[in-house]
């Protein structure tokens, strides 16, 4: 049975959507320039780049015409296959991930409840480390400020306990209200009530302190009541129990501090007094043990802390008197001003400096978690700054247990490599070797590789894929780096065969037919990945190759895409911003007006050409930067290539740049969807409803309220939300997308004829993806020819995309099927269903072996929930019940609450009769 879609897409997202696999001329490249305008762009580049490339071509590489003529479009000329090396990710990973999520799944259900923080945070380790970025997304929620919004602070709530800044001072920690709505509201105090509270009018005074030529006089019995020294010194038999004035000079309390301490004993409140006054009590407090007073304090000057400044100001304090909440505020204030408060020289000595440690320790902030968060966005801000190895160096310290180990030290080592420290790096991979990181061996042996131990570096891969039962995709990888030739070639080959989410295979392979001057197959080869993994790498490289075959169009369009992902991205081994390649490279391409740039981006968006979409959006946002529309747009194309973080970003970009409060609302309302927080988000269509209807107010709530269980009111409701969001103006291109998801209702309402009407009026806008809603409406009709006619059309229109193949797989007999099947995972290798389907079929066969063999080639490289599972059910049928509740215990590290998957789990724990 179909899923239903409309629960799975949004807008151009579609969680496992069309992704067009981009197809670039080999034997015809497009037709160069006028000679005058070539020849002032080649004046031009002369003039910028009079350097020699620290890269030279090989030997072997055929000087023809045309390499020779773009050899000044190249400066630093093409990249050289002997030079690529692969990254380290220095995240953990592991041989047999599947065991590692078992294994991490099993002591979260059976430690104590205060250690299950430490287990998540582990879990949390694992899955930064797997190809699915929304797995640590869920676990961990942190959103980065850099792109934060305008006219907010770090210290606004947001009307959650999660995420508040002054509920999370609160003592006390629930973890199932977390998510609750906020009642802190900062109300302040009523000053007049304090200040009458305070009158002493009618306050029968027996005693007095006198400083210097003042005398503050007090209640005896109040003084006493502060502290205990207090009342020993007033009721203890001293001689001060017998004076009526006693002589406080000496105590380096000012008179204003000791009449503020004074009140305090009566009205028990410090907020009509001024901060340098609170911070006087505050010592007075600790200098004589009075808690009350204290605590007052301390919880009064951390509500004072508002920014980075006040915070850098007051964290001082804080420490000397051991505030403990107003050290927490300010240190709140350091993390939500992240990354650019870790550039603040004061910020880092306090996190760093051996003092400041030592002073965060006493108050109880210095911990591995602390240390963890600020080397995390150290490393994604600058992997080579010295604050980024401090940071680290500090985590290696609170690191106790075996994986915080493995993490700290692979860290330092994948750092310590950057900075070209090769020593110190392979040392610290070394470390984390020995606290069990098995990955961490690839470091020590590039880190060996780069001091010119070659052989000792091949000698550590070999023996370790030698040694390992089933060898994994990096570990072939990092092995050719230490070979050459057809050895080199089948290390590659093999890796890419068991993960082929390896973006460095297919950039050697390339980069060594563009060596060989076969710049069509190089860029064939790269397509390989980019239909379903987009990354700046793979972008750059493909504009680089497109360059040199005068390809200036394909070149351009992959350098503003990948502008998109990264907008500061250095281009040619990090020596041209990517901004001035685009600058370079317009002159040589056809120029579009905004008029064409829409026609363009029609034609790119039907035929489901995501880079090249994106490609437009960032030519037409050069044009009107503050279009907040066309952010809008671009957020959801890089949802849909699960891009995640530059989505965000350019989902508040588009917020920002709103112009009026209803849009704003709207943007705000996809902001909290996508993090997770859907009720707030219908609450934001709403109120923008209530100000101006709008298509996308309509829409966004129709859409948040249809990513549930439909019952028939419901479904009653989305389908007016979406006839109201129809009659709103609007392009077509949304209004396809609304036409689409309103079909996509009618058909869980069985109500066929009328989603056909939908299906059938989108695909009249362009809206090419309604062809698969369509066929779904013919299967469910029995028209099953129909519905693969419909599927093969969408194929024809995509560019042969893997997901169109896998649904035209429903509608055909089992051997097409197969060949449909095939045909989505060789255009996308990260898409399950295929490999389920073909495990099924296996299994149906009596091919047990081989069925859980297909499973396994999928988990090596993607643990995935369905997989697991159907694996975990194989298993149990084949009575291997440790292995069955092994992948359970991994499925459900994945989602604890799959309820198929505990109900199996439970069955497998039975005793076995």
């Amino acid at each position: 049975m179909q899923p239903n879609l409309f629960t799975t897409m949004r807008s151009l997202k579609l969680i496992e959507g069309c992704k067009a696999t981009q197809v670039y001329p080999s034997s015809s490249p497009p037709p160069p320039p006028s000679t005058g305008l070539r020849e002032k762009l080649l004046h031009h580049l002369q003039d910028h780049f009079r350097v020699n490339s620290t890269r030279s071509k090989p030997s072997h590489t055929h000087q023809n015409a045309s390499v020779s003529s773009d050899s000044l479009l190249l400066p630093h000329g093409l990249p050289v296959s002997d030079l690529l090396e692969p990254h380290i990710d220095p995240s953990l990973r592991f041989v047999d991930s599947i065991e590692k999520l078992a294994e991490v799944h099993r002591r979260i259900e059976n430690c104590p409840n205060l250690e299950k923080s430490e287990a998540f945070l582990e879990q949390c380790a694992i899955f930064r480390g797997l190809t699915d970025p929304k797995l640590f997304r869920r676990s961990l929620r942190y959103e980065r400020r850099e792109d934060e919004l305008i006219g907010t602070t770090s210290m606004d709530c947001c009307g959650r306990n999660l995420g508040c800044p002054n509920m999370s001072l609160v003592s006390g920690y629930d973890p199932e209200s977390v998510y609750n709505r906020c009642l802190c509201s900062r109300s302040e105090t009523n000053g007049g009530d304090c200040v009458s509270e305070c009158s002493t009018c009618d306050v029968d005074y027996d005693m007095s302190f006198c400083i210097g030529d003042e005398e503050v006089r007090c209640v005896r019995y109040k003084i006493a009541s502060l502290s205990r020294p207090f009342k020993v010194m007033l009721y203890g038999g001293f001689r001060e129990t017998r004076l009526s004035a006693i002589n406080f000079a000496l105590n380096g309390v000012s008179v204003e501090g000791m009449r503020a301490a004074e009140a305090f004993s009566r009205i028990h409140k410090v907020e009509i007094f001024s901060v340098n006054i609170v911070l006087e009590l505050l010592t007075l407090a600790n200098r004589f043990c009075c808690d009350e007073l204290k605590a007052a304090c301390d919880s009064h000057l951390s509500r004072l802390v508002k920014d980075l400044d006040d915070a850098l100001l007051l964290i001082e304090y804080g420490l000397e008197e051991a505030a403990y909440l107003l050290v927490a505020a300010c240190v709140q204030v350091f993390l939500r001003e992240l990354p650019s408060s870790m550039r603040n020289p004061n910020v880092v000595k306090i996190f760093c400096s051996v003092e400041g440690r030592e002073r965060l320790g006493l108050v109880g902030h210095g911990s591995f978690v602390l240390y963890l968060f600020l080397s995390q966005i150290a490393m994604e801000d600058d992997m080579k700054s010295n604050t980024t190895v401090m940071m680290l160096e500090c985590l290696v310290e609170y690191a106790v247990e075996a994986w915080q180990k493995q993490l700290a030290c692979h860290q330092l080592g994948a750092v310590m490599l950057e900075r070209k420290e090769y020593k110190d790096a392979e040392r610290w991979f070394s470390s984390a070797v020995e606290a069990g990181h098995v990955y961490s061996l690839v470091g020590v042996a590039r880190s060996k590789f780069k001091r010119g131990h070659r052989y000792s570096a091949y000698k550590i891969m070999n023996s370790l894929i030698s040694d390992c039962s089933a060898a994994t995709g990096w570990m072939h990888q990092e092995r050719s780096l230490y070979c050459s030739g057809k050895e080199k070639l089948l290390d590659l080959d093999m890796a890419t065969d068991l993960d082929p989410t390896l973006t460095f295979p297919y950039m050697f392979r390339a980069v060594s037919l563009s060596e060989e001057s076969q710049f069509g197959a190089a860029v064939a080869e790269l397509n390989k990945i980019m239909g379903f993994k987009v990354s700046p790498d793979c972008l750059e490289m493909r504009a680089w190759i497109s360059i040199a075959m005068e390809d200036y169009e394909g070149a351009l369009k992959d350098i503003r895409a990948l502008l998109t992902l990264e907008p500061n991205f250095l281009m040619f081994n990090k020596k041209i911003h990517g901004d001035h390649m685009v600058e370079l490279l317009r002159p040589l391409v056809q120029q579009w007006n905004q008029a064409d740039c829409w026609m363009q981006l029609y034609d790119r968006w039907s035929s489901v050409d995501d880079i090249g979409s994106l490609a437009v959006v960032h030519h037409m946002l050069a044009n009107d930067p503050g279009k907040s529309l066309l952010r809008f747009r671009q957020s959801l194309l890089l949802l849909r290539l699960n891009c995640q973080k530059a989505a965000m970003r350019s989902l508040r970009l588009a917020r920002n740049h709103s112009k009026s409060e209803h849009e704003r609302l709207v943007y705000e309302g996809w902001i909290l969807y996508d993090t997770g927080h859907r009720e707030e988000a219908l609450a934001k269509a709403e109120e923008s409803i209530s100000i101006q209807r709008s298509f996308e107010a309509y829409f966004l709530k129709a859409y948040a309220l249809a990513d549930s269980a439909l019952d028939p009111e419901s479904s009653k409701y989305v389908i007016q939300l979406l006839e109201e969001a129809l009659r709103c103006p609007s392009d077509g291109l949304r209004k396809g997308q609304a036409l689409n998801n309103l079909g996509s209702v009618y058909v869980d309402c069985d109500k066929l004829d009328l989603a056909a009407d939908c299906y059938t009026n989108a695909l009249n806008i362009k809206h090419t993806r309604a062809h698969q809603g369509l066929a779904r409406v013919y299967h469910l009709k029995h028209q099953r020819k129909w519905a693969y006619d419909e599927m093969t059309k969408l194929i024809e229109k995509a560019r042969n995309n893997a997901s169109a193949f896998e649904k035209r797989s429903e509608y055909c007999d089992r051997e097409m099927a197969q060949s449909d099947l095939g045909m989505a995972t060789l255009l996308d290798p990260l898409r399950t269903y295929p490999y389920r389907y073909r495990a099924a079929v296996l299994m149906d066969d009596h091919k047990e072996t081989e069925a859980i063999e297909e499973l396994s080639k999928a988990l090596a490289f993607k643990p995935d929930l369905q997989l697991l599972h159907l694996r975990a059910a194989f298993y149990d049928s084949m009575g291997k019940s440790a292995e069955a509740i092994r992948d359970c215990e991994a499925a459900l590290s994945l989602d604890p609450n799959h309820t198929d998957t505990i109900d199996l789990y439970n069955k497998a724990r039975e005793p076995q009769p």
